[in-house]
């Protein structure tokens, strides 16, 4: 007589047999070792996209404090420069301020030198009939006139200038006939101009 239950068995172990059990579950070891790998690509992948905020903004942190260094770099050259300029002109200004007080102390002098040289020969200090005084007196003077000429000083006020209130102080006027430019026709004291400004205004006598 069959048991009923050995018929279930047989039938049972037919649709579960061990082996398609063990088959169902073993995973191959390239399989698995394939599923790690991609499991930790992932991560790197994620990781280093978390990473990337963080590094750019230090990048940006970095960029803008080399930006700002080289501002300050650049602003305290252009004041160095600014500096040095600055104290360079004021160096040249009050050398030509010196120089040109020396200058003033010595318009007294060309005074007397010019009264002298008037007085010696008459008005004609290049005259054949001046005296040998006045010879040496007129090479003084040139040779003294040359050194501060070369030094930028110029003797203002002649005859037949065309008035100038800049450079002239007329002191005696002159009617004229024919209306025009009033004209120096007499200088009675010279005129000095230093480097382009005026020491002092020639004393003249105008006509017009």
């Amino acid at each position: 007589m069959s048991d009923p239950l050995d018929g279930e068995t047989q039938r049972g172990d037919e649709e579960f047999s061990p082996e398609e059990a063990v088959s169902e579950e073993v995973i191959e070891p390239e399989e698995a070792a394939m599923a790690i790998s991609d499991d930790g690509d992932a991560s790197a992948e994620e990781a280093a996209a978390d990473q990337e905020p963080v590094l750019s903004d230090v990048l940006g942190a970095t960029a803008k404090e080399r930006d700002d260094y080289l501002d300050a770099l650049r602003r305290t050259q252009a004041d160095f420069e600014n500096y040095r300029k600055r104290v360079l002109k004021q160096q040249a200004e009050q050398a030509d301020r010196a120089a040109e007080s020396v200058v003033r102390s010595l318009l007294p002098v060309l005074d007397i030198l010019d009264l002298a040289l008037a007085h010696i020969s008459g008005l004609d200090v290049g005259g054949e009939d001046a005296p040998a005084e006045s010879a040496a007196l007129s090479q003084v003077g040139t040779a003294l006139l040359e050194a501060l000429g070369k030094e930028g000083l110029e003797r203002l006020g002649a005859q037949g200038e065309t008035f100038d209130p800049a450079q002239h102080e007329a002191v005696i006027h002159e009617a004229a006939e024919d209306p025009g430019e009033p004209e120096v026709i007499e200088v009675l004291r010279s005129g000095w101009r230093w480097r382009s400004r005026v020491l002092r205004p020639a004393m003249v006598k105008v006509k017009g």
